[in-house]
């Protein structure tokens, strides 16, 4: 081996060489370290969880029947998944259905990702009233949520489910020609960034809505702040108007023809699977309210709300069906279906405290509001093939206020909030139950902050995405549209035929509305079959 003798250290290029590889020798190991370290810290214990520590009985710390409570609901509401992904993809097109459960399954483990990442610490973490900035990653966790009893990591995961449920809102409205990459984008910031944030400002320790009101405190009396029970607005109108602000930058599907220009909404192509996703979701829906109770000795509260839960859904589905009957002369089943979303959604807010009877009042205005809210988005020529923006959106702001209006002096949840009404508990009680106003203002307030600030960031948002080059735009390109989302993006068709003749689409796609050549584009069909007409 030669070797390099100390007098070639004079050298110019020598010690260039040398100082070149003693720099990429320190990168590495510094890197290496770094890498351990920060290894080290992801995998870290939580505080406090040292060797040799004192054994605790459960109930000194953890209740476990709370703890089992909350996951089985937290099961409940995972649940909801499956609903959602029947449901959307009953109501959609045949050729775009693939897409509809790539994306709910890609955004549903996203989704797990970034809220242990991140998300639960923008939310429940301890801060400002803007923001939570504790528990990144779960670190320095302690042994339960707060005083309830539950162990921290069932909370965790109950209030995974419920940002699940916020992210596969959105992507309703904006089906069949949403790029996946671009859902990717969208996706992780709804997990990431505006969902936990604004949870934290009606949810989390310190947030301005359910604490303070913030700047608007001198509009209602001391003591008076925003509620939400289980989600109406946190949940379900953030999904909601996310879910608007994304289908506006997209636009209509490929020919989406409109009522006012001689069309109307594409028929699904599933009815059956869309019917039974949408039972799946209320079946889920015994999680997300009574859940939200997040103690199990809440005997009379758990009740209240779960027969209130029913009563509106039942209500809400029902009303619509009765209110669009008179169009048509036909029993519709797919407003059946919206009906009973939008009655849930509605009653999510307000379910602890309410009566049964309000509850039926509640749905049954859900039912009316879901139906004019799809006449007013097809009047502005805005696609949204779920209903996702009529049901989630329009409903949850109605059911948001209904609390101002309707809420009949029950008190907070937990053992308290079971127990009699005395003037030592902290009541909830609206306009029609002798509250006054303070409470209706500050459900105003509260909705009015969801439609304003998040659909206006997500705007932005969105216009961002639809800016980038080529496969991460917002949306799909018009040829590969065109083609066949399902096709261009994940490989294959929902539905094969048997016998060597390959595949066909039971729904196609057209001209976009206000192009000249009226034919629509041609998708292989059987010989002896015309394709369906949307």
């Amino acid at each position: 081996m030669n070797r390099l003798r100390l007098s070639r250290f004079k050298e110019r290029p020598v010690q260039q060489r040398f100082l070149l590889l003693l720099t990429g020798k320190m990168l590495g190991l510094t890197t290496l370290i770094g890498g351990i370290k920060v290894f080290s810290w992801l995998l870290e214990s939580p505080a406090g969880a040292a060797t040799g520590q004192v054994a605790h009985k459960a109930n000194d710390l953890v209740s476990p029947i709370n703890t089992v409570w909350v996951l089985v609901t937290a099961f409940l509401v995972f649940f909801m998944q499956a609903g959602f992904m029947a449901l959307e993809a009953g109501f959609a097109r045949s050729r775009e259905s693939v897409n509809i459960m790539m994306e709910c399954i890609f955004d549903t483990c996203l989704c797990g990702l970034l809220y242990f990442a991140v998300g639960f610490a923008f939310q429940f973490g301890i801060g400002n009233g803007l923001i939570g900035h504790q528990y990144f990653f779960l670190h320095h966790i302690p042994d339960t949520y707060g005083t309830t009893g539950v162990a921290f990591l069932a909370f965790f995961l109950f209030q995974f489910a419920f940002a699940d449920t916020a992210s596969t809102v959105t992507s309703g409205a904006m089906v069949g020609r949403t790029s996946f990459k671009g859902d990717i984008i969208y996706s992780a910031i709804v997990s990431g960034l505006i969902y936990p944030i604004f949870g934290h400002w009606a949810w989390g320790p310190g947030g301005w809505l359910g604490n303070t009101m913030g700047w608007f405190s001198g509009a209602v009396k001391t003591g008076t702040v925003f509620r939400d029970f289980a989600g109406s607005t946190v949940v379900h109108t953030v999904g909601g108007f996310i879910a608007l602000a994304g289908a506006i930058v997209l636009g209509p599907r490929l020919g989406r023809k409109f009522k006012r220009d001689g069309g109307g909404p594409t028929a699904p192509h599933d009815i059956n699977i869309a019917a039974i996703g949408g039972v799946i979701l209320w079946f889920g829906w015994y999680g997300f309210n009574p859940g939200s109770t997040l103690s199990a000795m809440d005997f009379v509260g758990i009740g209240r709300v779960a027969a209130n839960t029913t009563l509106a859904a039942c209500a809400g589905g029902m009303v619509a069906v009765l209110f669009v009957y008179p169009r048509s002369k036909k029993w519709d089943v797919g407003m059946s279906i919206n009906g009973f979303l939008g009655g849930l959604v509605a009653i999510t807010a307000p379910c602890y405290w309410v009566s049964p009877g309000a509850a039926i009042i509640i749905g049954g205005v859900a039912g009316i509001i879901v139906p004019l809210g799809i006449d007013l988005l097809e009047h502005l020529r805005i696609d949204d093939p779920i209903g996702a923006v009529a049901v989630h959106g329009f409903a949850g702001i109605w059911g948001t206020l209904s609390i101002g209006l309707l809420a009949n002096g029950y008190g907070l949840p937990g053992a308290d909030g079971a127990g009699p009404i005395s003037d030592t508990i902290p009541t909830v009680k609206g306009l029609f139950y002798g509250g006054g106003l303070d409470q209706l203002k500050a459900q105003a307030i509260g909705s009015l902050s969801c439609v304003v600030v998040v659909t206006g960031f997500a705007l932005i948002v969105f216009k961002l995405i639809a800016m980038l080059p080529g496969s991460w735009a917002l949306r799909l390109e018009r040829d590969l549209e065109l083609e066949g989302i399902d096709i261009v993006e994940h490989g294959l068709p929902a539905y094969h035929m048997e016998f060597g003749q390959g595949f066909s689409y039971t729904t196609y796609t057209g001209k976009a509305v206000g192009e000249t050549d009226k034919d629509p584009v041609p998708v292989e069909a059987p010989a002896d079959r015309e394709p369906d007409r949307v």
